[in-house]
């Protein structure tokens, strides 16, 4: 009885840790953006982003600034060349340079970044 009595006042002691209060901001319909291929002919991405939102409570903030985010988006991918869209790592870095430029608009904009991550969900490329 008296270790269950010590484990318990030992449980109590331990620090309190609060759950993580995230959303989730998804680009409503999904992005859809063309860039240019080998031999000047056009090709495509279909992808689904998600925005990884801090502070539930500043969902509303980054809808507001969806379209600013969302043309952000749009230009970075149509700038990259076919072998960066068609290639895992050149994804990554792709989605590396959308989460930056994400947070520093959103800096800019609201003075905070306001998301943790930006995410790919889905990507479709011809």
């Amino acid at each position: 009885m008296k270790i269950v009595i010590a484990l318990f006042c030992f449980l109590l002691t331990l620090p309190t840790v609060k759950a993580a209060d995230y959303a989730y901001f998804g680009f409503e319909p999904e992005i859809i953006t063309n860039y240019v291929a080998v031999k000047k002919k056009m090709g495509y991405v279909r992808l689904t982003v998600e925005l990884m939102i801090d502070n539930s409570a500043n969902y509303e903030i980054v809808e507001h600034h969806a379209p600013l985010l969302r043309d952000a988006i749009i230009n970075i991918i149509g700038q990259q060349p076919e072998s960066k869209i068609k290639s895992i790592n050149g994804r990554h870095e792709i989605q590396r340079e959308c989460e930056e430029q994400i947070k520093a608009l959103l800096k800019k904009e609201t003075g905070s970044t306001l998301i943790k991550r930006l995410l790919f969900t889905q990507w479709l490329d011809n």
